[in-house]
């Protein structure tokens, strides 16, 4: 194996800025909800690369997009991958890169005339990000039998269309087994999203596992009214209580410290009019912890608030849980690789938690996986200004293609 062999960092850029015009908005940035005709697009295009470069492309179930480049051997695959989904304002890079990193990495050992001795993986999975279908890493969720498919088939999204049918409209119901995978090894490339990397002028982040998620839906049930005419003290005011929420859940995260985060994400009110009393607030809590039992104490207490709150202005309180995901650790030896792999490529490195849920966390209990990270301008994703430098979006991508051929010899 070529110890010298590097990605073409310009092809990567290109593929990168081509799929971000599926689906454009103005700005600069896409929206590409998932299982949406704009998904349809983004997918055909991505299919259409794997194919050139030779891959044979499988597609189960659940529309995870699987392409297989063979080796010497056969067995289990070394995986890349990650997901090309969206939120409704997001960038060119988050998902995005993982998946097409990894086909950079195949076309890379193509130039070269290189075959592994394990075969290679690309994989896209579908509904990463939970925009459009709850919960996230849904598409990863299935493949590794987390989740059952015929559950996840029949989850209706926020529009009210159901996962099963939009699979079948856009052509992406595939026949490929699931919920038994074999894979040698997952690695997962992809953009920090927030701005610790930067901020310390590390090229490199070698991700050291994934901090729980809790997301709850609190829908809040009052009494509309006169705003005018009604007394405070005869309120039952859905809105004041799901902005004590908002105030609380903010406290909370001060207070836990360390790598505690909360976010109210989504807030509607009924009937949502000027001078009405709100008789209904739906809203979510997003919760985040690297520690179990803090992230388990920071629900307790969340539960607690909002259930005291609510009695005392008489609104009622019904919940639902969205997600709910334990931290996640990776690989030890794959971690301490991405660390030494950057630091011989001369590529300043930090070890790091990531922020986000990621696809990588859900492989991990079905083989050994890790991340690697990239820094993101100023801290941004979700966003259309999301950006990572093309001289970092290359540097990721040769740790990347030197750790892969290390698993894969």
């Amino acid at each position: 194996m070529r110890r010298n062999l590097q990605v073409d960092g310009s092809r990567l850029s290109s593929r990168l800025d081509a799929l971000g015009k599926v689906g454009a908005i103005a700005g600069g940035g896409v929206s590409r909800l998932a299982l949406t005709e704009a998904d349809q697009a983004g997918r055909d295009l991505v299919v259409s690369w794997m194919r050139e470069l030779g891959l044979a492309v499988s597609i189960d179930a659940v529309g995870n997009v699987i392409a297989l480049r063979n080796g010497k051997d056969d067995g289990a695959p070394v995986m890349m991958g990650s997901h090309i989904d969206t939120v409704r304002t997001g960038g060119l890079y988050d998902g995005n890169l993982g998946v097409l990193a990894g086909l950079e990495v195949v076309a890379s050992l193509n130039d070269a005339g290189i075959i592994t001795r394990r075969p290679l993986a690309v994989a896209f999975f579908t509904n990463e990000e939970g925009s459009r279908f709850q919960p996230d890493m849904f598409g990863s969720l299935v493949y590794t039998g987390a989740l059952p498919l015929d559950r996840a088939l029949a989850t209706v999204g926020i529009d009210g269309a159901v996962v099963g049918e939009e699979l079948a409209r856009i052509g992406y119901a595939g026949t490929a087994a699931v919920g038994k995978p074999h894979v040698h090894a997952y690695v997962e490339l992809h953009i920090e999203q927030g701005p610790v990397l930067e901020e310390g002028d590390f090229r490199i982040g070698a991700v050291e596992g994934v901090q729980g998620i809790s997301w709850t839906e609190f829908t809040l049930g009052g009494q509309s009214s006169h705003a005018g005419a009604t007394p405070m003290r005869m309120r039952h005011d859905a809105g004041y209580v799901a902005a004590e929420i908002i105030a609380f859940v903010r406290r909370l995260a001060q207070e836990l410290g360390g790598n505690q985060v909360a976010t109210v994400g989504l807030l509607t009110l009924s009937p949502n009019l000027i001078n009405v009393v709100p008789d209904q607030a739906v809203m979510t809590v997003d919760l985040r912890n690297t520690n179990e039992e803090r992230l388990k104490e920071a629900e307790r207490r969340l539960f607690a608030f909002v259930t005291a709150t609510a009695a005392a202005e008489g609104v009622s309180v019904s919940h639902r849980s969205l997600a709910r995901f334990e931290p996640v650790g990776f690989a030890p030896d794959l971690i301490a690789r991405v660390e030494a792999i950057a630091r011989e490529f001369e590529l300043p490195v930090r070890r790091l938690p990531s922020g986000a849920g990621h696809d990588a966390q859900i492989l991990a209990a079905v083989c050994p996986a890790c991340m690697i990270f990239v820094p993101s301008v100023n801290g941004i994703s979700h966003n259309i200004t999301e950006y990572t430098k093309p001289d970092d979006l290359a540097a990721g991508a040769n740790v990347l293609l030197r750790l892969v051929t290390e698993l894969a010899e």
